[in-house]
This record gives C-alpha cells, sequence and structure tokens, in this order.
C-alpha cells in the first residue's frame, strides 16, 4: 500500500467520523444529548450545533477533494479545521477530568494532521 492510499483510507475515515459525530448532534435534541453525554452541559444548545456544523464542514471539506481534484487544497485545510475541533473537545474534556475521552481525541487529532501533512505535501511536489 502506497502511502497516497493510506492517507485516502485515514481521509474516508475521518469523514465518516466527522460526519457521523456532526450530524448526531444536530439531529438528537439537546436535552436527549446533554442526557447522552454529560459535557454537553457545559455548553449552550447554539454552541453544540455550531460545533456540528463544523464536524460536517469538515466531512465535506475531506471527502470533496477525492472527487474533484481541483478542489485538493481544501483536504488539509478540512483536515486542519477537524483538528481544531478535536483540540477544543480535548480541552473540554480535560477540564472535566474524563481522560479516556482525551485519548480518543488525541487519536482523531493526530490522523487529521496527518492527513493534513500527507496532503499538504502531496500539493507541493
Amino acid at each position: 500500500m502506497t502511502m497516497d492510499t493510506a492517507i485516502t483510507v485515514i481521509q474516508v475515515v475521518l469523514t465518516l467520523f466527522a460526519a457521523f459525530t456532526g450530524l448526531g448532534k444536530l439531529i438528537v435534541p439537546y436535552a436527549k444529548l446533554a442526557a447522552i453525554a454529560a459535557w454537553v452541559n457545559d455548553f449552550k444548545p447554539e454552541h453544540i450545533r455550531l460545533i456540528s456544523v463544523l464536524e460536517v464542514f469538515a466531512a465535506v471539506g475531506l471527502i470533496v477533494p477525492l472527487f474533484l481534484p481541483s478542489l485538493t487544497m481544501l483536504a488539509p485545510l478540512a483536515a486542519v479545521g477537524l483538528a481544531l475541533v478535536m483540540a477544543g473537545a480535548m480541552a473540554t474534556h480535560l477540564r472535566r477530568a474524563e481522560y479516556l475521552n482525551i485519548a480518543g481525541n488525541l487519536m482523531w487529532l493526530g490522523l487529521a494532521l496527518f492527513v493534513a501533512y500527507g496532503r499538504l505535501v502531496g500539493i507541493a511536489v
């Protein structure tokens, strides 16, 4: 498997993750979401909606360049955006001492930065 193939596979996995989590938070009502995930109580419903929309935009930005090569630069930008969302999630879980969640966020952040770096190097070549 080439590095480009590995990056593409991770890009698709990140797309599925961001789309699933983003759309999930958009579809589930705030009260029900707060009952499922305690961290939601730290934010207003509008903030949860914003985080959700950012995740969905990241998913779109990660997948579209695979079908439209003219938008290649969109993938690393979306990956960095998703990494920033994950950094914010890590800060929230750190404040709440939810260390297991931090490990998961760190994994997604690392994968997003790997895709961003891999795609930027690919563009530069």
